[in-house]
């Protein structure tokens, strides 16, 4: 048969047609094939008429004796017993994308995130939808809100809200900051830290191109707070190295409460005597992404409401 030919054979077959055959084929009766597909035996016989001419071979003998699948019809019937269980293996994984129960959902973090409860919400998630391949990549929130634009990520945890028009943002929770010093510093052995205390010490702060909002936030906490500004002596991209070059004894910082548990020795942790806003976390993502997968997995994750995020109930 030449390829148009064929190629147009294809299109005009219906699965309607396939599941009609392959009745037929078991049964070798029209009457019991037709009481099987719940039709009577008229429509059948029409059917399988089409699907002969349309494959271009005779598939089934008719004659007093019965019918019988003739080579053609017994070739053409296991290569039809697998197309129908392909299109209904398609039609399966479809409903289950469409359900949110498959695919794969790209996700950047935050560092904090690590430490506030992100590995059991992903394992939480992972169990309840075994399906779904979440890849986790760990940046800044200038970076993440980037590979958003770009389309490189589906979803951002990030700390800030103030985002370009193409992205949107919700609120997940919010966890104090604390001070961190060096484990040697003589501030260490306070029970909580005035902020006006650290004006005079060499400050590592995150970098102001990984998260200008927030660089600008904990400067502006400095300002309202006994100093006009931080004297920065070192900047990092990650608030997990930040935490390591005070650990050094490089100088002191303000970083979110999560990274006590980081577990990184020569850093100290201590409350802050101010009361100021907490550090917040947001998830972002394109305004015109899918959102299922990422509606299932925010479920998962604590709401606004919650002020520290699972293993900060007990500081």
């Amino acid at each position: 048969m030449p390829i148009e030919t064929a190629t147009s054979a294809a299109r005009s077959m219906e699965f309607r047609h396939l599941r009609y055959f392959l009745a037929l084929a078991e049964e070798l009766h029209y009457g019991r094939a037709a009481q099987r597909l719940a039709i009577s035996q008229p429509p059948l016989s029409v059917a399988i008429q089409q699907l002969e001419a349309g494959v271009g071979a005779r598939l089934f003998d008719r004659d007093s004796k019965g019918v019988r699948l003739t080579p053609a019809g017994a070739a053409f019937r296991t290569s039809a017993q697998a197309l129908l269980e392909r299109a209904e293996d398609a039609c399966a994984q479809a409903r289950e994308v469409q359900a949110g129960e498959v695919g794969r959902l790209r996700l950047g973090f935050v560092g904090s995130t690590l430490y506030s409860g992100l590995s059991g919400w992903l394992q939480a998630f992972q169990a309840s939808h075994p399906k779904v391949e979440v890849v986790v990549i760990e940046l800044n929130s200038q970076d993440q809100i980037d590979a958003l634009l770009q389309e490189e990520l589906d979803l951002g945890l990030v700390h800030t809200d103030r985002l370009p028009p193409a992205l949107a943002a919700r609120p997940l929770y919010s966890e104090p900051f604390l001070a961190c010093l060096p484990a040697s510093h003589p501030l260490a052995a306070l029970a909580e830290i005035a902020l006006a205390a650290l004006s005079d010490q060499p400050f590592i702060l995150f970098s102001r191109k990984g998260s200008p909002d927030y660089h600008a936030r904990i400067v502006e906490i400095c300002r309202r707070h006994g100093f006009f500004n931080p004297r920065l002596q070192h900047e990092g991209r990650h608030w997990l190295s930040v935490v390591s070059l005070v650990s050094q004894g490089l100088g002191v910082s303000i970083v979110p409460a999560a990274f006590q548990r980081a577990g990184v020795q020569g850093a100290v942790f201590r409350p802050l005597a101010e009361a100021i806003e907490g550090s917040a976390v947001f998830a972002a993502w394109r305004k015109d992404s899918a959102g299922v997968l990422r509606e299932k997995f925010l479920a998962a994750m604590p709401g606004p409401t919650a002020d520290r995020p699972p293993g900060l109930a007990n500081m």
